[in-house]
């Protein structure tokens, strides 16, 4: 069984930087699509990046050119760099597993950004 265990995030100031990392396990990590999601108090969840088997990646408007996804199959990890974090980067955020649907989730990770 497939579990994804998230750490990395916390509370900064505007402008500031977090990494979240997701930690995969019980399975062969290169055959995954890799995803991060985040969901605020409220909303639904969203998709924030993905990177594919493939080695390419994506990302939603709100986060390109701040957020950066990346991952190491030797480690079995998926990781998250963000830059310039604003209030409303403030949510869940979520590792998501996908080879066939419905895929796998993490626990999630609070980030919030406040000053």
């Amino acid at each position: 069984q497939v579990q994804l265990v998230e750490s990395g995030g916390g509370l900064v100031q505007p402008g500031g930087s977090l990494r979240l990392s997701c930690v995969f396990s019980g399975s062969a990590f290169d055959l995954y699509n890799m995803y991060w999601y985040r969901q605020a108090p409220g909303k639904q969840r969203d998709m924030v990046a993905v990177t594919t088997i493939g080695g390419g990646t994506n990302y939603a408007n709100s986060v390109k050119g701040r957020f950066t996804i990346s991952r190491d199959n030797a480690k079995t990890s998926v990781y998250l760099q963000m830059n310039s974090l604003k209030p409303e980067d403030t949510a869940v955020y979520y590792c998501h597993a996908r080879r066939l649907a419905p895929g796998y989730w993490g626990q999630g990770t609070q980030v919030t950004v406040s000053s």
